[in-house]
């Protein structure tokens, strides 16, 4: 039996439960940018394996890192105890994430860096006496994660709607997604009026909320939506004048993506707290990063055990995530990772910036190594336009998943330029044809 028949009498995929979804792929390799099927397909990983592959598939210097730190120690507890790529991790995090973050606190993954954020920055407050203060303000379009509070955090959704009386109630505010300006202005023309929705609500309640959470950039799942950075500056600005944390969930933006190491950077703010996962350890092993600021981290410092952060996992800082993690910066420093993701984007807008002049086309949008072409509709997620593409795609070679009626493309940092100029055809050709 093939792979994908053997799969299909025990596995659940995410997304994937329509009678009528093809069969899965059978992939048994990976070697850069291409995955390679059971059948012998050769198939360009336009999506980095869900955003999280950043020096390619396979890459020898991590598959060493990996391979070293299984014959040294494989996972210990935690709580009690340390480890070196734990520490050195953390370290190296310290010094290339945004100025002010100093404490790095290790989950498993992207919804669970965000679950500790949420609740770090609820406890905090209390353990400072100042309980009411606790309120959130997501943005709309927002996708923060699949647990409970990440979800609650997140636009209501196909993602969310089943799940709506499990979640909590979340304040949201306006995003800058000027292809559908929320009032109704042009980007060359407005002056960010969209953020006066946040400064509204904190002007009305700001003495109640604890956090305002933000992708900061990019907007992933809820549309690749790209934001002027005015509007994150803006953000920093109102929470400081109102005294609230700002979370920023860097979980897709972080290493690399938007063309600066970490999205706040491109506005020059720092966050209260910063969440990571994904691209952390290029696509290797499961690993979150929730980093505070050291006002935060005193603020659970006491002899009152009450006031501890009773937050953690089995596989917290699991040493091989951490080891791989270590030499994928590593990578980012002797590679020089930001100069290719510089040379993407430069590409990624010569090659989609003509589609906009297409009936069917109503926005293309580009940072650092994504680029995004919106369609014309407002299908949504469920609009049947994104699995037909993608079907069209992958018979021509390329793997992409498109949001609905958004196609983007976001590969790992070592493509070529000749990989990409293909990649860029099949856009185009496959969008023209409709």
């Amino acid at each position: 039996m093939s792979l994908a028949d053997r799969d299909r009498v025990h596995l659940w995929h995410p997304y994937t439960q329509m009678q009528t979804a093809p069969a899965p792929l059978g992939i048994v390799r990976g070697e850069g940018v291409y995955l390679y099927t059971e059948e012998g397909r050769k198939i360009l990983d336009g999506i980095s394996s869900w955003w999280v592959n950043i020096h390619g598939h396979s890459h020898p210097r991590l598959n060493a890192a990996l391979a070293a730190q299984a014959q040294e120690l494989e996972h210990v507890i935690f709580a009690g105890c340390t480890h070196r790529p734990a520490v050195d991790l953390a370290e190296k995090l310290v010094r290339v994430i945004p100025a002010g973050l100093t404490r790095i606190f290790y989950s498993d993954n992207g919804s669970t860096a965000m679950e500790a954020a949420l609740k770090m920055a609820l406890q905090y407050w209390s353990n400072r006496g100042e309980a009411q203060r606790s309120r959130f303000i997501a943005l709309h379009h927002g996708y923060h994660g699949d647990t409970v509070g990440a979800m609650s955090a997140s636009a209501d959704s196909v993602f969310t709607s089943a799940f709506t009386p499990m979640l909590f109630p979340m304040a949201r505010a306006h995003a800058p997604y000027c292809y559908r300006c929320p009032v109704g202005l042009t980007r060359a023309s407005c002056q960010i009026e969209c953020l006066g929705d946040l400064e509204r609500q904190l002007r009305a309640n700001g003495d109640r909320v604890a956090a305002v959470m933000v992708e900061p950039m990019l907007q992933g799942a809820g549309g690749m939506i790209v934001w002027p950075k005015e509007f994150l500056a803006g953000v920093r600005r109102l929470c400081d004048e109102h005294g609230v944390l700002m979370i920023a969930d860097e979980v897709l933006t972080g290493f690399g993506r938007t063309g600066r190491m970490f999205a706040c950077e491109h506005a020059g703010v720092s966050p209260d707290i910063l969440c990571l996962s994904k691209a952390l350890t290029a696509g290797y092993m499961p690993l979150g990063v929730t980093a505070a600021t050291e006002r935060i981290y005193e603020a659970f410092l006491s002899d009152d055990r009450a006031k501890t952060f009773f937050h953690g996992h089995s596989y917290t800082a699991n040493p091989l995530a951490c080891a791989v993690a270590v030499a994928s910066l590593d990578l980012f420093e002797e590679t020089n990772r930001l100069q290719s993701v510089t040379a993407l984007e430069r590409q990624l807008r010569e090659g989609l910036e003509p589609l906009r002049a297409l009936p069917n086309v109503g926005d293309v949008r580009v940072i650092g190594g994504v680029g995004a072409v919106e369609l014309v509709g407002d299908g949504g997620y469920l609009d049947q336009i994104g699995p037909r593409l993608a079907a069209e795609f992958l018979a021509r070679g390329l793997l992409l998943r498109p949001l609905g009626n958004i196609v983007y493309f976001m590969p790992p940092y070592v493509i070529t330029e000749a990989e990409t100029a293909w990649a860029m055809q099949q856009i185009a050709e496959v969008v023209q044809n409709g």
